[in-house]
């Protein structure tokens, strides 16, 4: 079995009174992401309690090819295209999840 594949993003808006709008976009995403695609096991969006501008995602798919149709959801999409204006930066980064610490160990 392939482990799975994380991705973290960091969103930092062009303004910390942006995030009244951006917020249900985003968590409508995040929630719509773990309805709809199968590959997708967890997506949290964490929200940092020093920078008012910035938000975090953790998310969770069953490998790379699941990530990479989460891309192309009309969901994902309409996010995208509504938040584009709203985002100064965006830094994705992907992960192997090598050990889920919440897991027992197994023999």
């Amino acid at each position: 079995m392939t482990a799975p594949y994380v991705v973290v993003v960091e969103f930092v808006l062009h303004s910390a009174d942006l995030m009244s709008a951006f917020r249900p976009l985003m968590d409508e995403n995040a929630r719509t992401s773990c309805r709809l695609e199968p590959g997708c096991r967890r997506f949290d969006v964490l929200v940092s309690r020093t920078r008012a501008d910035t938000i975090l995602l953790y998310e969770i798919y069953d490998s790379r090819a699941e990530f990479e149709a989460h891309l192309i959801a009309p969901h994902y999409v309409s996010f995208d295209q509504a938040t584009a204006g709203m985002v100064r930066s965006k830094v994705v980064q992907d992960f192997t999840l090598d050990c889920e610490g919440s897991q027992p160990e197994t023999p």
